[in-house]
């Protein structure tokens, strides 16, 4: 009788590791799949990157502008000091790190600060969302606070995966430090046909000659063609009217 119980207790803890281990390797390579997709739209090169345990949580943190390091003191942390009892500690600093790199990528992603909170409590449906949505890749957001941080802050290049933009350096003793977003890009139209007036020459120094700006203009040449003749002169007066015609003599009449 107690065999009996004995062998079925080990079938069913033998059922739940092996379901256990079939739940964890399907949610292993759907979050790489997701991770994938996401380093794609980062411009991340290799799509194994996505596929090494806990190198792909330090690329997560660099892309959310996080020194990826913090992943092995977190995990190193929680797995040497987890017989003293303060493992539990480096474990919740990393969800805490991991939500901070999350709000950063989704800011990126063009997504709301709120939607950080799914990432808290499902965060492979975060993962899926932001990996086949229609949403671009934007570096060009405000640098975190902590960017030029020397323990928080991502000072760290690697061959392949993108470089995140620094706050702008600050300029004098007790300049603020602040951001330069990059030039806006664009058309440019090109400039309007038309009169440009010459620019006005300089002032000479005091004292010094004035050299004439034009040379004075040559006197003007004779003319080549001779002056038109008078014009003709006016015609003759007409002439006086003819006198009248005298009258018909009649024969009859004896002459005066």
């Amino acid at each position: 009788m107690n065999s009996y119980y004995d062998s079925g207790y080990l079938a069913a803890i033998f059922g739940i590791v092996i379901f256990s281990i079939v739940i964890g390797l399907a949610a292993y390579v759907l979050t790489s799949i997701f991770l994938m997709k996401v380093f794609e739209k980062a411009g991340v090169q290799g799509k194994w990157r996505a596929w090494v345990p806990v190198y792909n949580l330090m690329i997560f943190y660099k892309l959310g502008d996080l020194s990826p390091w913090l992943v092995l003191y977190g995990v190193a942390g929680a797995a040497l000091l987890s017989w003293i009892g303060v493992g539990y500690l480096f474990s919740l600093a990393l969800a805490v790190f991991s939500a901070i790199a999350a709000w950063r990528v989704g800011l990126k992603l063009q997504k709301d600060a709120v939607r950080v909170i799914l990432y808290i409590f499902l965060s492979i449906v975060w993962l899926g969302i932001n990996a086949f949505d229609k949403s671009r890749w934007n570096p060009n957001i405000v640098p975190a606070s902590w960017a030029n941080n020397g323990f928080l802050g991502d000072n760290t290049v690697w061959q392949g995966i993108p470089v995140q933009p620094k706050p702008a350096a600050p300029q004098g003793y007790g300049a603020p430090q602040g951001y330069a977003p990059p030039a806006p890009q664009g058309y440019a139209p090109p400039a309007q046909p038309g009169y440009a007036p010459p620019a006005a020459p300089a002032a000479p120094a005091t004292g010094a000659p004035v050299p004439p700006t034009t040379p004075p203009a040559p006197p003007a040449a004779p003319p080549t063609t001779p002056p038109a003749p008078p014009t003709a002169p006016p015609a003759a007066p007409p002439a006086p009217p003819a006198a009248p015609p005298a009258p018909p003599t009649d024969p009859t009449q004896p002459p005066a």
